[in-house]
């Protein structure tokens, strides 16, 4: 079997609980370890209920792309955070611009008026 069949074949084999789900083979890393291992990747373990056929379908859209759900998930909120960002830094610019002209306007018809009293 060619390798990349084999690998194809191990991660369905994962994710279909065939391998790894058996208690025998569960062993509990030092949690010294998994905390120095979560602090050097700047890691946190989070946990959160998603609807099946959304899981289902993340699944196969990170199968096609090459990746695990995992990573897929990790990107997507990152690529949302990213564009929040953005829309929020263009909301403040916005509002700045909004500002910047109102007292523009404010100040030349302050301008104004003051002319039209000494005239």
């Amino acid at each position: 079997m060619p390798n990349t069949d084999r690998f194809h074949a191990s991660i369905e084999a994962w994710e279909s609980g065939a391998l790894g789900r058996d208690e025998k083979h569960v062993k509990r890393v030092d949690p010294s370890v998994e905390k120095a291992l979560d602090d050097a990747m700047d890691m946190q373990m989070i946990s959160i209920r998603l609807h099946k056929k959304l899981i289902e379908n993340l699944k196969s859209i990170a199968k096609h792309n090459g990746i695990g759900y995992q990573p897929l998930i990790r990107q997507l909120l990152t690529r949302f955070v990213i564009s929040e960002f953005k829309q929020m830094m263009n909301d403040v610019k916005a509002e700045a611009r909004l500002k910047a002209n109102s007292t523009q306007t404010n100040s030349q018809q302050n301008k104004q008026t003051r002319t039209k009293k000494i005239a």
